[in-house]
């Protein structure tokens, strides 16, 4: 019973402490992912500064990641998000092995007191002529005394599983929430940011004659006098 007072007091101490990561996390997120994303189309600077002070949670961290990156392309930008998303799905996981172990040794722990206490019970009957009622009594009692033991792993793995579950729930639901998340911040940097200064750094203007030089013949070129092109 004493390692399973054990196991039963890191179980509560993992889900209160999970428990107050979730609650922080998913009262907050939606608002800063708001002021983020509402930033990102005006300054990304600014959006980075918004970011950088939620910096104590998971979805401020993961934004922050991208927007402090100086000018980079889409897809260093979007390497950037999965890399930080990767690294706030192991600390979400972050307590998950100690409730499966629970879940795993607690009712082979009750299971293990049943069957040392039986032992011990039927050591001490004496059954025979002699037997009383009083010593089928006490037998009996043993026998109840010794199956507290697999109640109590049951009870303790049940209620590990029931928050080794809910995590898991969660886990996979902000998953999803960063992936959306993540889609619409790189949709604003491409749109608003990368591709218009593209457009304003590189293209060249060429006229008609020069296009018709550079590519074959049955290459489709518009009615139009002059065409922006990239090199």
């Amino acid at each position: 019973m004493w390692p399973m007072l054990g196991l039963s007091i890191a179980t509560f101490a993992c889900a209160f402490d999970r428990g107050w990561f979730w609650f922080q996390l998913m009262t907050k997120e939606d608002r800063l992912v708001h002021d983020v994303l509402a930033a990102a189309k005006v300054d990304l600077y600014k959006a980075a500064k918004i970011a950088e002070r939620a910096k104590d949670l998971a979805i401020g961290r993961f934004l922050l990641a991208p927007l402090q990156l100086n000018q980079p392309t889409p897809e260093t930008f979007h390497l950037a998000m999965e890399a930080a998303a990767d690294k706030e799905f192991v600390q979400m996981r972050k307590g998950d092995k100690l409730l499966e172990s629970v879940i795993a040794i607690a009712p082979l722990l009750g299971l293990l007191g049943t069957v040392t206490g039986l032992i011990t019970t039927f050591s001490n009957l004496k059954i025979g002529t002699g037997g009383s009622s009083a010593d089928l009594g006490k037998a009996a009692s043993g026998i109840g005394e010794a199956l507290i033991t697999t109640a109590t792993g049951m009870i303790v793995a049940i209620i590990a599983l029931f928050f080794f579950r809910i995590f898991v729930s969660l886990q996979s639901q902000q998953m999803d929430y960063f992936s959306e998340v993540g889609s619409q911040l790189e949709l604003i940097y491409r749109q608003l940011w990368y591709e218009p200064a593209q457009a304003a750094n590189s293209p060249i203007i060429r006229d008609r004659d020069t296009l018709e030089d550079d590519y074959p013949q049955d290459y489709p070129v518009e009615d139009s006098n002059y065409i922006v092109s990239n090199p």
